[in-house]
């Protein structure tokens, strides 16, 4: 939805009651929003004085505001298709997955494609993905599309590659293993290419919704050539602009800066892969993983990487880039550097290019995405997936190594700007669950505060797209909030000293909800949008 498309739908309000998250005022408890901007904060017996020249009056009774999430990270129509499909997210085995694939056949008959999401044979106690004769069984022969939890690999049916003649012959294809690089690539252009346009869209509004229930107001939605079309890409951005909804910005993840711009993009960034998953075992690695006999594939060279961001710089636009593994980061890094000692540092850091996972960190490239201005776009949801000393990580690439996983305080202490998200279907929308995970981070030394986390999962999104200004309840800020049903707001840090100082009132420190892990999350009541609301909590 466009801003000067709603400039004359807007009314003025003044919300009052509540508690409202702000710099401007830690104490502030009203809030007045006029031609979709923030005109005011501060005390209730202040907001009295507006309360005569406003169109609407909103209670809050006693509900927290706070800037409306942005979530960094997201493949919108493969999550409307995971929720309005066949989600394989919860399957505790592989016979329950089994029974859900046999079972979402026959609810579709006249589906001409399957697709499904979310298998993930590590949790499994069989510890393997079904076998494609499994499939072509279960589905009676028919075209099945199903990803694997981190999207980096797929197994299909038979009757799917048969639509995709010469995949024998590509890169990743292996007879009796999940699809993975330009195979699955080439398999996934070909399921996505038979959903009908109107399927598309049903999920892309799926998707939104509930980004918009969950009190998020903006997603990055991440693109391109190898993730899905651009009829998806160009149709979705339509799509949001026409219903009122969370702000999209677009990424499409091309070496082709022209065609992105062409596309509407905002920048040729997003996945433009470096090097794949640590699930699916192709990110980059230095050295070997633990539990195989290789180190996976790099997709991108330094002079790759430097070629593609002085072609961004020189047009103006973001560069990104996905990258895992610590060689994968490695390279992106040398390569940045290479363009900056070419175009010169300081035009490199205005442009605010992005790398995103950005996982197997060492000391070294967190100095250089300081040094280089890069955004690190992470998702600490992986973390809580994914992370310990029993986890996935741990498998691949053995205790010592895992350990030294996103390590969101190092990138803090650096001066790195962080920007949150969910990388959804991989991890779920889940933007509260978000700043919980890198506030309870199970490798304790690189925890951040939940203050922190809450400014990287807002304001730190807003800042990753170029926009300093917004993303906060400050008077002339995009009013971009979600209204919320929480308990007791406190103050939350590693250092139990920090927390004590923050929590004194002389520190002015506006407190969060508690986020200790077994606690409920804060509920959405009500999420806006530039002024205008688009998701009440039904019943409110």
């Amino acid at each position: 939805m466009s801003e000067s498309a709603t400039q004359a739908e807007h009314r003025t309000v003044l919300l009052r009651g509540g508690e409202v998250h702000s710099p401007a005022d830690p104490f502030a408890t009203a809030m007045v929003v006029e031609r979709g901007h923030i005109a005011w904060v501060g005390s209730e017996g202040a907001a009295d004085a507006f309360a005569s020249g406003v169109d609407e009056v909103l209670d809050l009774e006693g509900a927290l505001v706070t800037p409306a999430f942005v979530d960094a990270h997201v493949h919108t129509t493969a999550t409307g298709l995971a929720l309005t499909g066949l989600d394989l997210t919860g399957a505790s085995s592989l016979a329950e997955a089994a029974q859900r694939v046999r079972a979402y056949a026959a609810d579709r008959p006249g589906d001409r494609i399957l697709i499904g999401h979310g298998w993930d044979a590590s949790r499994w106690p069989e510890q393997r993905p079904p076998r494609r004769d499994e499939l072509d069984e279960l589905t009676g022969g028919r075209p099945l599309y199903l990803t694997r939890v981190d999207v980096h690999s797929a197994v299909v049916t038979t009757a799917l590659l048969d639509l995709v003649p010469g995949v024998r012959d590509r890169s990743g294809f292996q007879e009796a293993e999940p699809l993975t690089g330009d195979a699955h690539h080439a398999v996934r252009a070909a399921a996505y290419a038979a959903v009908s346009p109107e399927q598309r869209a049903e999920a892309q509004r799926a998707a939104l919704r509930r980004a918009a229930s969950l009190g998020i107001g903006t997603v990055h939605e991440c693109a391109g050539p190898d993730i899905s079309s651009e009829d998806d890409f160009t149709g979705f951005l339509k799509t949001a602009g026409d219903v009122p909804g969370p702000r999209v910005v677009g990424y499409w993840a091309d070496t082709d800066v022209e065609r992105a711009l062409a596309l509407g993009a905002a920048g040729a960034a997003g996945d433009l892969f470096a090097d794949g998953s640590l699930g699916s075992h192709t990110a980059c690695l230095h050295e070997p993983y633990a539990d195989a006999a290789h180190s996976g594939v790099a997709h991108l060279d330094a002079a790759a990487v430097a070629a593609h961001v002085t072609a961004c710089t020189e047009a103006g636009i973001q560069a990104g880039f996905h990258a895992i593994g610590d060689r994968a980061i490695g390279n992106v890094v040398e390569g940045v550097r290479a363009a900056a000692a070419a175009l010169g540092l300081a035009r490199v850091r205005a442009a605010r290019h992005r790398v995103e996972h950005a996982e197997m960190l060492t000391p070294e490239t967190v100095a250089a995405f300081a040094e280089l201005g890069l955004t690190a776009s992470v998702q600490p949801a992986f973390d809580a997936a994914w992370g310990g000393d029993t986890g996935m990580y741990a498998q691949r690439l053995g205790i010592e190594r895992a350990r030294t996983l996103n390590p969101y305080a190092a990138l803090l202490r650096a001066g790195v700007p962080l920007a949150f998200g969910s990388d959804s279907p991989v991890t779920p929308l889940d933007p509260w669950g978000t700043v919980r995970a890198a506030a309870f981070h199970r490798t304790p030394e690189h925890r951040i505060s939940v203050r922190a986390a809450f400014t990287a999962h807002t304001r730190g999104g807003w800042r990753a797209v170029g926009r300093d200004d917004a993303g906060v309840l400050v008077p002339g800020a995009p009013a971009d909030y979600a209204v919320w049903r929480t308990g007791e707001l406190v103050v939350q840090a590693p250092d139990d000293r920090v927390a004590r100082w923050s929590t004194d009132p002389r520190s002015g420190t506006p407190g969060l909800p508690d986020l200790t892990p077994g606690n409920a999350l804060p509920e959405c009541l009500r999420t806006v949008v530039f002024g205008q609301t688009v998701y009440v909590r039904p019943n409110e």
